[in-house]
C-alpha cells in the first residue's frame, strides 16, 4: 500500500532520516520502534507531509505528493504526540474539525462525530471545554477527530499514531491499541504507531521496524525480531524473554 525508496530528510544540512526501503501493507498494525532521537517522529512527519524529504513514497501506486490535498486528507491522518489548541471549543467541536475534508450532511456529520467519540471513550465529555480536559482525554478527542477524518476514505487509509498511549492510563492504553487492531482487521486500515512498550508491540502489532540514528535497522514480525541481542543494541538493556501460560511472549 505504501512503499518508500531512498527517502531522505535533511534540515540545515543535517540528515535526520535515511530510509533505503520500507513497505507498509494494509490490514496491519505496524509498530515503529527505537530509542529517543532515533527518527521515529521524523518518519511520521515525512509520511504526513509535515517535513520535506526527497526520494520515492508511493501510496496506492501513486507518489504521495501527487495526491490532491483533499483526497490525501481523506486517506492519510496523523495523531501527534500533543495538539496545541487555544480556542475555547468543546470536545465535540474539536472532533468535528475532522469533517473538513468530507462530504456529508450536518445530521450525518453529527452522527459520525458521536460514533467516533464513543469508539474512543470521550463522548461523555462532549460538551466540556477542550481546554479543561486532562492530557489523556485530549488525546482521545484528537484520536476521534482523525478517525472521523478517514471515515470516507475510498481506498485503504493510513493512520499515523505518534505515541497514542503516552497520556493514557493502563486500561485506556489497551483499549486504544485494541481499537487500532480492530480497524486493521475489520476495515483493512494500515496503522503505523510509535510505541515504547515492547510488550504492547508483541501483543498488538503484526509487524514492526526499528530505527537508529535515522536509519532502518530491522523490520519483521515482533516475536522474531525483538530478540535480546536486538533490544540490547538499541536500548542498552537486555530483557528476559518468557512465555506466558496463554502462549504470549513477554519481556521482563
Amino acid at each position: 500500500m505504501l512503499e518508500m525508496h531512498s527517502v531522505v530528510c535533511e534540515i540545515n544540512g543535517k540528515r535526520l532520516l535515511d530510509i533505503e526501503q520500507l513497505q507498509i501493507d494494509s490490514g496491519l498494525l505496524f509498530g515503529l520502534l527505537g530509542a529517543n532521537g532515533a527518527g521515529k517522529s521524523t518518519l511520521l512527519k515525512v509520511l504526513s507531509g509535515d517535513m520535506p524529504s526527497r526520494g520515492e513514497m508511493r501510496f496506492h501506486g501513486k507518489h504521495l505528493h501527487d495526491w490532491p490535498a483533499l483526497m490525501r486528507a481523506r486517506h492519510v491522518a496523523v495523531l501527534p504526540q500533543a495538539s496545541q489548541l487555544s480556542f475555547p471549543f468543546n470536545a465535540e467541536e474539536v472532533v468535528s474539525l475532522g469533517l473538513t475534508p468530507l462530504t456529508m450532511s450536518r445530521r450525518e456529520g453529527r452522527q459520525q462525530t458521536r460514533h467516533y467519540m464513543q469508539q474512543t471513550d470521550c463522548w461523555q465529555f462532549a460538551n466540556r471545554s477542550y481546554l479543561s480536559l486532562s492530557g489523556g482525554e485530549r488525546q482521545r478527542v484528537q484520536l476521534a477527530r482523525v478517525l472521523l477524518q478517514l471515515s470516507q476514505a475510498e481506498q485503504t487509509p493510513l493512520l499515523l499514531l505518534d505515541e497514542p498511549t503516552s497520556a493514557q492510563d493502563l486500561g485506556q492504553q489497551h483499549q486504544i491499541l485494541a481499537l487500532a487492531q480492530q480497524l486493521c482487521s475489520e476495515k483493512n486500515y494500515s496503522v503505523v504507531a510509535i510505541l515504547h512498550d515492547l510488550n504492547q508491540v508483541l501483543r498488538y502489532c503484526q509487524r514492526c521496524c526499528l530505527l537508529k540514528a535515522g536509519q532502518l535497522t530491522h523490520q519483521g514480525e515482533p516475536q522474531a525480531l525483538l530478540s535480546g541481542d536486538v533490544i540490547e543494541s538499541h536500548w542498552q538493556y537486555r530483557p528476559e524473554r518468557v512465555t506466558l501460560d496463554n502462549g504470549q511472549l513477554a519481556l521482563i
